[in-house]
């Protein structure tokens, strides 16, 4: 079970989400409408995952972002989880590139992508366990930015897919099923995959970092 805070303006949805969360088994322990509403609930009471909208009151710009950021400074390694109503690739690189000591336990997910609640809880509960987790339309969106002599560039395109699916958080056999392809080809990409990006080998979150170098190089 996962202690959960809720920051949702819309009704609606945020009474959506507290009651597909509490069906999933897990505990929401505050349910608020705004961004300080999220900043008085987590520093209360911690929660193990934060679930939160980008755009809130008053502005409706980017104040449950800032919220989310603030939070991660004042409670190291919290793990958030956004849901965007847009492809906000701005967003998502502020949110995944902001902290290079402690880049896990986030996710970027679209809400009018999350079409099985099963998906979504999975993802949240990686989230909380401190995995990236980003929805594959933004992926597909900083993949198609990338031009010139940057370093996505130097993959070929079956590595940038294998990139597109770890940046969704699959581990190397979920991969393999997904391409439909052996665990030891995932292994090799992934190694080229991790040369081209000039990765330390001896860095054992690679495959965030993987994530995060072509999300800042957008």
């Amino acid at each position: 079970m996962l202690r959960i805070v809720i920051a949702e303006d819309a009704v609606l949805l945020r009474a959506g989400l507290v009651e597909l969360l509490t069906r999933g088994g897990h505990q929401v322990i505050a349910a608020v409408g705004d961004a300080a509403g999220l900043a008085a609930a987590v520093d209360a009471d911690r929660p193990d995952v934060v679930v939160t909208d980008v755009r809130m009151p008053p502005d409706f710009h980017d104040e449950g972002l800032r919220a989310a950021l603030d939070l991660r400074e004042r409670h190291r390694g919290l793990p958030v989880l956004v849901l965007s109503q847009y492809v906000a690739t701005p967003y998502a690189t502020r949110l995944l590139g902001a902290d290079e000591v402690q880049p896990a336990g986030l996710g970027y997910l679209l809400k009018d992508r999350v079409g099985d609640v099963a998906d979504f809880l999975d993802a949240l509960r990686r989230v909380a366990a401190g995995e990236t987790v980003i929805d594959p339309e933004v992926v597909r969106v900083l993949l198609r930015r990338q031009s010139g002599d940057r370093p996505l560039t130097r993959l070929t395109p079956r590595e940038r897919e294998v990139l597109a699916l770890m940046a969704e958080g699959l581990n190397n056999q979920a991969l393999a099923q997904r391409l439909t392809i052996t665990e030891a080809s995932v292994v090799k990409h992934c190694g080229n995959i991790f040369m081209k990006l000039d990765l330390d080998p001896t860095e054992g979150n690679r495959r965030v970092l993987a994530v995060l170098a072509h999300l800042r190089s957008e």
